[in-house]
């Protein structure tokens, strides 16, 4: 089954349910796809508010993700993911340079030159538009999507977890996900949040 993941990688949250999917998919036999979602855009930051520099960053490491996407595939777009994810939410190094990131997966530094061409950025807002047209403008990230058994696509905001869950939990949780996409009118199951992300 086709899967998209909307990320940016600022997201915690988006980190452990790329990681969950990560994990389930050889099981489940799913085709993550990486899709750009611009946390900077999304959200309408402007300078001086908060989050706005760490969302300018990753949304410059967004047009570096489409641009190996193009030019690598999805797959290698999903190995840049999990180098920055690594770095940015496992070793907690911030602000973490493309190029660095690239070389870890043993891809041209020089791609990273892509974090400055605005030329990107068309591309990264007809992945968000398409995310968005699944789940609407009310929520976040993580975003995933998915087909129902009768083959429509469907859309939902999470799911958010803050820890990976073992892989038994992991299975049950996509399983459950897919039975909810298969519900005609299902929306939404939500509870407060009482524990923060951990680095996955």
């Amino acid at each position: 089954m086709l899967v998209d993941i909307w990320i940016d990688p600022a997201c915690p949250w988006c980190w452990l349910t790329s990681r969950w999917l990560i994990d389930v998919a050889p099981h489940r036999d799913l085709d993550v796809q990486w899709r750009s979602i611009s946390l900077l855009r999304k959200n309408g930051l402007e300078e001086g508010s908060p989050y706005y520099d760490a969302c300018l960053h990753t949304h410059r490491l967004l047009r570096v993700l489409e641009a190996v996407k193009d030019a690598h595939g999805n797959a290698a777009a999903g190995e840049l993911y999990t180098a920055l994810g690594r770095r940015i939410h496992q070793a907690q190094e911030g602000f973490v340079e493309a190029a660095t990131a690239l070389a870890d997966i043993g891809l041209d530094p020089g791609l990273a030159l892509a974090a400055d061409d605005d030329a990107w950025d068309a591309t990264i807002e007809g992945s968000m538009a398409e995310g968005l047209a699944l789940v609407g403008d009310d929520v976040g990230t993580p975003i995933i999507g998915l087909s129902s058994p009768a083959g429509e696509r469907v859309g939902f905001f999470g799911p958010v977890i803050s820890r990976r869950p073992p892989l038994e939990q992991a299975l049950q949780l996509w399983d459950g996900i897919a039975l909810a996409a298969a519900v005609p009118g299902f929306w939404e199951l939500k509870r407060t949040r009482t524990e923060g992300p951990a680095a996955g």
